[in-house]
């Protein structure tokens, strides 16, 4: 709409400021510039998002809308979702509802909407199964891309500020993995852009949106575009395009000076000019209030009545509201527009034409009239569709109308909501505003049913807490409960608190507090006759025990458990307990047995639906997995639980935490490096504030490669309340980082700071003190060696006795693994390391010590046996074994080029030109110094076993090394392959003595 303002009739003798509504747009030429540019980009193929950051009224909002215009002018579709301000109460995934609702109602894109069933629900439709968070962010995202091959689309997203945590956690999914994601060429393929914006000056310290920015911005298809303000002559064009009529250069002055830079300011200050109040407010608020009195009584009443709905209000839901006469309403409603207050949208929608215009006109209201408009609001919500949609609406507006009732009810409908599409933050925030009401309503207006009481709905509040990531709430709650619970009769119902609290203090590693709580659980219900709860506190007892030490107290409340669960039958205590034992007994998780045991407690599991504890078996077959050095075989138990965990919601709960963690270890291990960056940045979407301890094995890649940047992200791991694995896997990179810049005295520090705090209350240190203690003896043996090449004796000799303390640690922990075991290949591997650290240190590198560090780490990983190797070169050139050497530093070269370990192929180019080894390496084999071995005894006729007992490798593993010797010669047997080495050189005929 272009032209004159309409003026209500009432108003027609007082001056008008004659303000286009289509706002003219000044300035902005680079911004204009970059973000056209996107849009050219995004219809040639290649998808890209723009933040778009500025103060409140700064102007994104017309920029966006510019933009917008001219994607439609150039035939790309235009969706535009909103982020609403309803407190502390947040809608789930209001933005994209909004895209979806206008989406489901173009006749263009229906075949593509209908192909994702699960996207009804969030239109009020569908079966009502959550079917998992993951689900929906594929679905959105399939959607998105389907609409991009109909044709071109521009999304815009308008105050992220106010985003709901599902719609945040939506966009990172979509803008880290899905609608911007590459093809396997590295080109993206989608025609789609992404605009979004949000107030940078909302942003406090502590704002959820803050750290989703650092992430995204990271993103390589993804830019930060800040509007600043605008120019003080830019201001004075924009002033001036604003009134169709001349204004004095002393008014334009004045405007531009009090609007600094701000295109929403200026235009409110421009419209307050000549409204006989005689100068121009200071602040913004007045100015926007004076404004709004110049409108008819009329249409204050309506505004005023419009800014309790919110940003936006349908027009009937308004007309409804206000209770005025069409004809006056829309008489009304014209004028606002006509001032700008106010802009018609669509479907039948009006919008305050700027937030801070609807903060004002909201604020300006009496209290008794604030609480009579949102209660108005409450009842036509109550007595229209979707009452689910607006559960969470209703409850924000009954308990600022303090009808305090039916604002308990609404939350608790809307926390409801919240569970079966999948936002557990959303649920926990809504359980805890029915908490806040419950003490305030009536007890005979409370909701009636089973398990709806202020302990039971704590309870409730701490799993959907738990299940968000915030282990921290969960024990507040459940702290919270106990004390509600008080001398509760129902002795059942105390002590599942104790037990629930147990569990949630585990979780936190506070230990003894959860033995305390689970023995206080199980005295409480006796054994016999048995029951259900006596069996749950009896399994979360069996837990907590096991992390305190006393093992044979596990042991002996775990077999008297499982008797009862299987008499009672309850197959998920059984699963549970089952877990437990497979742990605790014989030779544990490691062995065929413990094994064995723990695929039986995930059938029982699945078979009885309970989600939480098959993840807990799952995670320990993975885990068994790994320590036993079979990585191969751990993989696809780390796949199927966490694809089990998506699939249940459950994604930030502390097994599925675990299992990220080990998912990317593994990759780690295995040298796929890429794919562990990858899969970090993909999980990272998803993740809880509590998880990004996760992430760390990425983090052991960007240290790797010489981005010490990661020394920042590790420490960041270490603020906030105490996590066990976080200061694990922060200890771990620290202790590397120092190590990597060859620093023995932060190396020992932190090393020595982590082994402490992670060590438990019976002075047992934790398993990783192994492969701390060898990092950190890394660096120590480097300055031991330095000082003895430089004839410091003394000093030497001081690191030497720093290296044999800890040597000596590694030692004791790699004996004494979990229930005394020794640690498994991996443990033993860092072990062997220790040693060739600590003789190193202490008297020099000994060849046959770094073998067997070599051999030791040969179970699958990559990395770590090609630090050893580069040490083993070393070894071997001091030992003027420089044929040797060549091979190993050259195949350690070969391992750090391919995985872009910067800093130690660094190393391994100095130890080659400084031991001139590349004269001395033999023809340029295809094969890695392990397989060079392997040949050479072929070559002497071994058979696999002998190979790997000769190697210290197992028959398997062998085996796996002659495929790729017979590969990589294009040989078909193993003598075929003998003599193709011999033929190429890559082995020479050994003299051989008879006998």
């Amino acid at each position: 709409m272009v032209g004159r303002p309409a003026v209500s009739a009432k108003c027609q003798d007082v001056f008008v400021p004659q303000i286009s509504i289509s706002t003219p747009l000044v300035g902005r030429e680079n911004e204009l510039t970059l973000l056209s540019d996107v849009l050219e980009r995004a219809r040639g193929g290649e998808a890209r998002a723009v933040l778009v950051a500025g103060d409140a009224g700064v102007g994104k909002t017309r920029v966006l809308d510019e933009v917008a215009g001219r994607a439609a002018r150039a035939e790309m579709t235009v969706l535009t979702g909103h982020c609403v301000d309803l407190g502390d109460v947040g809608l789930p995934y209001l933005p994209f509802t909004e895209v979806l609702g206008a989406v489901s109602q173009d006749e263009r894109f229906a075949g593509a909407f209908a192909a994702y069933p699960v996207l009804e629900r969030l239109l009020g439709g569908g079966s009502g199964d959550s079917g998992g968070r993951l689900r929906l962010f594929e679905s959105i995202a399939g959607l998105l891309a389907d609409l991009s091959d109909i044709a071109p689309l521009l999304l815009v997203l308008e105050d992220l500020h106010w985003a709901d945590q599902s719609s945040r956690d939506l966009l990172r999914f979509l803008l880290s993995r899905g609608i911007l994601q590459r093809s396997a060429g590295g080109t993206p393929t989608h025609r789609l852009a992404v605009l979004a914006s949000y107030r940078a000056d909302d942003l406090h310290r502590r704002h959820p949106l803050r750290p989703l920015l650092a992430e995204l911005v990271r993103l390589p298809a993804v830019e930060r575009l800040e509007l600043r303000p605008m120019a003080d002559g830019e201001v004075a064009r924009l002033v001036r395009a604003l009134r169709e009529g001349p204004l004095p250069d002393t008014t334009v002055r004045r405007i531009v000076e009090r609007a600094e830079g701000n295109a929403f300011y200026a235009e409110e200050l421009l419209a307050a000019t000549g409204s006989g109040e005689g100068g121009v407010p200071s602040g913004l608020a007045d100015v926007l209030l004076i404004r709004f009195e110049q409108l008819s009584d009329t249409a204050q009443q309506v505004l005023r009545t419009a800014a309790v709905a919110g940003r936006r209000v349908e027009h009937d839901v308004l007309r409804d509201a206000v209770r005025l006469p069409e004809d006056e309403l829309e008489t009304a409603l014209r004028e606002a527009v006509g001032r700008q207050v106010l802009v018609p949208g669509e479907g039948d929608t009006y919008t305050f034409r700027h937030a801070l215009a609807r903060e004002a006109v909201y604020a300006d209201l009496l209290p008794g009239e604030r609480a009579r408009l949102h209660g108005a609001f409450a009842r036509l919500l109550e007595g229209r569709g979707n009452r689910a949609e607006s559960a969470a609406e209703r409850a924000h507006h009954y308990r600022e109308s303090h009808d305090l009732a039916p604002a308990l009810a609404a939350s608790l409908e809307a926390a409801d909501h919240a569970e079966r599409v999948g936002a557990p933050a959303e649920e926990l925030r809504h359980l805890e505003a029915a908490l806040d009401l419950w003490s305030a309503v009536e007890s005979s207006a409370r909701p009636s049913g089973e398990g709806v009481d202020r302990v039971r709905l704590m309870l409730r509040a701490s799993s959907a807490a738990a299940h968000a990531g915030e282990l921290h709430r969960a024990v507040s709650l459940t702290r919270a409960a106990l004390v509600g619970v008080g001398q509760e009769a129902d002795s059942e119902l105390a002590a599942r608190v104790r037990y629930t609290l147990a569990g949630n203090l585990m979780s936190v590693d506070n230990l003894t507090a959860a033995f305390a709580y689970s023995s206080e659980a199980l005295a409480m219900i006796p054994a016999e006759p048995p029951s259900r709860t006596w069996v749950w506190a009896a399994a979360t007892h069996v837990l907590a025990a096991r992390q305190v030490g006393e093992n044979e107290v596990a042991l002996r409340v775990a077999r008297q458990a499982l008797g009862t669960a299987e008499r009672l039958g309850v197959p998920d205590a059984q699963a549970d307990l089952l877990i437990s034992l497979a742990v605790l007994e014989g030779g544990g998780r490691r062995t065929p047995a413990g094994r064995e045991r723990l695929r039986q407690a995930r059938e029982l599991a699945r078979e009885a639906c309970n989600t939480p504890v098959e993840m807990r078996a799952l995670f320990n077959l993975a885990i068994g997995c790994f320590e036993s050095g079979q990585l191969d075989e751990c993989l696809p138990w780390v796949t199927e639980g966490l694809d089990r965990a998506r699939r249940a919601g459950l994604l930030s709960s502390p097994y599925p935490m675990e299992m990220r963690y080990l998912h990317l270890l593994v990759l780690y291990t295995l040298g796929r490096w890429d794919d562990c960056v990858r899969a970090a940045n993909a999980d990272a979407d998803v993740l809880p504030a509590a998880g990004g301890y996760t992430m760390a094995p990425a983090l052991y890649v960007a240290l790797a490669r010489g981005d010490f940047s990661a020394v920042d992200r590790a420490r960041a791991l270490l603020e906030g309340p105490f996590d066990w694995m976080a200061t694990l896997v922060a200890g771990i990179a620290l202790t590397d980082a120092a190590a990597l810049r060859g620093d023995a005295e932060e190396a020992v520090a932190r090393m020595r700071s982590t082994v402490t705090t992670l060590t438990d209350e019976m002075g047992t240190p934790p398993h990783v003190t192994v492969r701390l203690a060898t990092l950190a003896l890394s660096a120590v043996s480097d300055r031991a060696t330095d000082l003895r090449l430089k004839g410091d004796r003394a000093g030497a000799s001081r690191w030497a006795e720093t290296a044999t303390e800890l040597v000596e640690l590694a030692r004791t922990t790699a004996a004494h693994g979990e229930g005394g075991i020794p640690q498994g290949p991996e443990g033993q591997a860092w072990l062997a390391r220790a040693e060739a650290e600590w003789t190193r240190a202490a008297s020099g590198p000994d060849a046959e010590a770094w073998a067997k560090a070599v051999a030791a780490f040969d179970f699958g990983d990559v990395y770590e046996p090609a630090r050893c190797r580069l040490r083993y070169a070393e070894a071997l050139l001091a030992a003027d074994r420089r044929e040797e050497a060549a091979t190993e530093a050259q195949a350690a070269r070969e391992v750090f080029a391919r995985l872009g370990a910067t800093v130690l192929l660094e190393q391994a180019d100095e130890l080659i030109r400084r031991g001139r080894l590349t004269e001395a390496a033999p023809t340029a084999s295809p094969l890695t110094a392990r397989e060079q071995d392997v040949l050479r005894l072929l070559a002497r006729g071994r058979s696999n076993r002998q190979i790997g007992e000769e190697l210290f490798i197992t028959g398997k593993t062998a085996s796996v090394h002659v495929s790729n010797i017979l590969a990589k010669l294009g040989a078909a047997s193993r003598t075929e392959a003998v003599a193709v080495a011999y033929r190429e050189g890559l082995i020479a005929p050994e003299t051989t003595t008879p006998g």
